[in-house]
């Protein structure tokens, strides 16, 4: 597919969302009605997922969350349901570990506090906040790694699975366990006007959305400062036994990235990663920028990406694209490929500017697998550490790198470099 045809074929796949609830309410279902008491104290688990299920029984509905802060379990979000926080309420996840239990189909993860399986027409929307708690789970985690003990499952914050026609729109998320935003085998997400707030050095792994095996993506307006990805699209591991399902038709633009490790594609992308446009992102004081990886095994059909109109302040790496995200590059050679080798291909980043960078590129092909195709347009990079490159094709124009010591290009092995 041709980048400029890409934001209209993703978008057209995005249109049925572009109202805040689509379907026709025939039921507003308050939650105080339903017995939540909203004190920060009680818990509200089984009050709430009436509201849910008494909409939901009735063809759907809004489930209202007046000011308040309402203690909660796993809520189990249904089709036509909007989850409406006002201004001054607060869904916060139950402080007791045990109550949340081990998925069954993902053993990996615990149930989250808001999950929705198989679910269409859905939407989580106002001015209200979602609070996973998540210092309960980043303590234990942090002391069984002072006990030597095996990492503990977690939960997500909102885990949407095979479901479409997803709407969050306005709030806040916050303090997730582990992922804030996780779709997996769905179709048409928007996520717009949102904040998601997690402390960067102290929250592990708590990417902010993580679209796997997903299409038809919207991402636009959001604030996402966190201790993992700010967004990674993935696409299953085959270690896990996920299954080979891409994601596809992505969009993320006009959004704001603090603390984080960057737009990220990968690294599990057993399925492929397809056609994905990002543009107009601020960048400020994230670990990567730009980056794609992936490694021999977890990789497929990497390639059609389009990063336009991006700024980056104190970004340690501005582009980073590597097929080595769990080591081994050091002496390495070719090896036979295979289904699950990553094949980058395709890849224009165009109107760049990154200021106070550590390192200004990493750029990583395989012997067996280099990058192809990769486009540096008008891209300026200051940085302590000029570009590393190996096993790639790139081609550049007005590709400038300031570079305080060494350097600004290294081209190591299997480099085609060409300038225009």
């Amino acid at each position: 597919m041709r980048f400029r045809d890409l934001l209209s074929v993703s978008l057209s796949g995005l249109a049925v969302l572009s109202s805040p609830f689509l379907h026709a309410a025939s039921k507003t279902c308050d939650v105080r009605q339903m017995g939540a008491v909203g004190d920060g104290h009680t818990k509200d688990t089984t009050a709430i997922q009436r509201a849910i299920d008494t909409c939901a029984d009735a063809g759907g509905g809004v489930v209202h969350f007046v000011s308040g802060t309402y203690v909660s379990g796993p809520l189990d979000w249904k089709s036509h349901i909007n989850l409406r926080l006002d201004a001054g309420a607060t869904l916060l996840g139950s402080p007791d570990r045990s109550d949340f239990p081990l998925r069954e189909d993902a053993k990996w993860r615990k149930v989250s506090l808001l999950h929705a399986d198989h679910a269409t027409d859905i939407s989580l929307t106002g001015k209200g906040t979602v609070d996973g708690n998540g210092h309960v789970w980043w303590d234990a985690k942090a002391e069984d790694k002072k006990k030597g003990l095996p990492e503990a499952p977690r939960p997500m914050l909102l885990d949407l699975t095979h479901s479409k026609m997803i709407l969050i729109d306005g709030v806040t998320i916050q303090n997730s366990p582990q992922y804030n935003i996780m779709a997996v085998l769905c179709d048409g997400l928007t996520v717009r006007n949102v904040r998601i707030l997690n402390p960067g050095h102290t929250a592990p792994n708590t990417d902010g959305i993580d679209p796997i095996s997903t299409s038809h993506v919207l991402i636009e307006h959001v604030l996402i400062d966190t201790g993992d990805d700010n967004v990674a699209i993935k696409s299953g591991l085959v270690e896990r036994g996920d299954p080979d399902v891409p994601s596809t038709d992505i969009v993320i633009r006009d959004c704001d990235f603090r603390n984080g490790h960057g737009m990220s594609i990968g690294s599990e992308t057993a399925g492929g990663v397809r056609n994905v446009t990002v543009e107009r992102v601020k960048f400020e004081g994230t670990r990567q920028g730009i980056r794609i990886k992936s490694a021999r095994g977890r990789g497929n059909d990497i390639g059609g990406f389009s990063f336009r109109d991006i700024t980056m302040e104190h970004v340690e790496t501005p582009i980073q694209i590597t097929a080595y995200y769990t080591g081994g590059m050091k002496g390495d050679t070719a090896h036979p490929v295979t289904e699950h080798t990553p094949r980058f291909h395709d890849i224009l980043i165009e109107d760049v500017t990154a200021t106070g960078a550590k390192r200004a590129a990493v750029i990583y092909g395989l012997p067996e697998s280099p990058v192809k195709r990769l486009r540096l347009k008008n891209v300026h990079i200051s940085a302590e550490a000029g570009a590393d490159m190996q096993y790639a094709e790139v081609a550049v124009s007005n590709f400038v790198v300031d570079a305080t010591r060494g350097e600004a290009v290294t081209k190591g092995p299997g480099v085609i470099f060409t300038e225009k």
